[in-house]
């Protein structure tokens, strides 16, 4: 009988440590490319970027290239059927493949607009005199 309870303890055992896992990657894309790029507050390289994340959701992403405006915004990494709860076991604890969960988050910069020199000097004008106004 001893045999038996170590022989199924092994088998247990193998196939718990040759159990795969689900690598998730998100690749940040600029048009155009070269684009400094933060990732919920932290800097993750220059566009296109390809970074491992840990969980599916909201994400702050920032975008920053000379002569481009800076781009502030939020993607949403949405989770696949495989990971859905009760699913996700399966896929992280049983199957004993590798599973690469590859996803995508695409940004067009828009070109930064140079100011106007004499639109900037009569607008800094208007507010001098409208702030003049107010105070007396």
């Amino acid at each position: 009988m001893s045999v038996r309870l170590t022989t199924i303890a092994l088998s247990i055992c193998t196939m718990l440590l040759a159990t795969g896992c689900v690598r998730r990657t998100v690749t940040i894309n600029t048009q155009p490319q070269g684009a400094l790029i933060w990732l919920n507050d932290e800097e993750v390289g220059r566009s296109p970027v390809t970074v491992d994340f840990l969980w599916y959701g909201d994400y702050s992403v920032t975008a920053r290239l000379d002569g481009y405006e800076t781009l502030n915004t939020h993607q949403k990494l949405a989770c696949p059927w495989y990971q859905y709860p009760g699913i996700d076991f399966v896929t992280e604890v049983l199957y004993a493949g590798q599973i690469h969960d590859e996803q995508e988050m695409n940004f067009a910069l828009k070109q930064e607009e140079t100011p106007d020199r004499e639109g900037l000097l009569q607008r800094a004008e208007a507010f001098r005199d409208k702030t003049l106004f107010e105070s007396e």
